[in-house]
């Protein structure tokens, strides 16, 4: 066995590249866990939540009342109205004021749909506090 001189050189190169194969297996550890861990996290308990007892606030001495009836027409207090004619009748209303709360009243046959379109209009003419009534209920139902 003859040694050259030349190759005893070029046996120890050093590979330049990153050994990924421990890292790959830390992450599918991890993401193992979190896929076990992630549905024990989520609470599904059925709680009855208390009533609350707290003071409603108080009534404005003229409060405006919008009201959408069954048939979709609209009240601003007793008074009908044209949904056309919402923005100038609130403005009578509310002298001008558009920061005043509007309360919105809708009979319970009322969509969903119809409710927020009364409140786009609202919006459209410039009133963006509007309160929603409902009736208060002691015994929670």
């Amino acid at each position: 066995m003859a040694a050259r001189p030349g190759r005893f050189e070029d046996d120890f190169v050093e590979a330049h590249e990153i050994n990924v194969t421990p890292f790959i297996d830390v992450m599918l550890v991890l993401l193992i866990i979190f896929m076990i861990a992630a549905p024990l996290a989520t609470v599904d308990l059925a709680v009855n939540l208390p009533a609350s007892t707290a003071e409603p606030p108080p009534r404005p001495d003229k409060p405006i009342f919008l009201t959408v009836k069954p048939d979709l027409s609209l009240a601003l207090g007793e008074a009908p109205i044209a949904r056309g004619a919402l923005a100038t009748a609130l403005d009578a209303a509310s002298g001008g004021n558009k920061q005043e709360t509007v309360f919105l009243r809708a009979d319970r046959s009322v969509g969903y749909g119809d409710v927020m379109e009364v409140m786009n209009a609202l919006r459209s003419a410039g009133y963006l506090k509007v309160a929603l009534v409902g009736l208060e209920s002691r015994d929670g139902k």
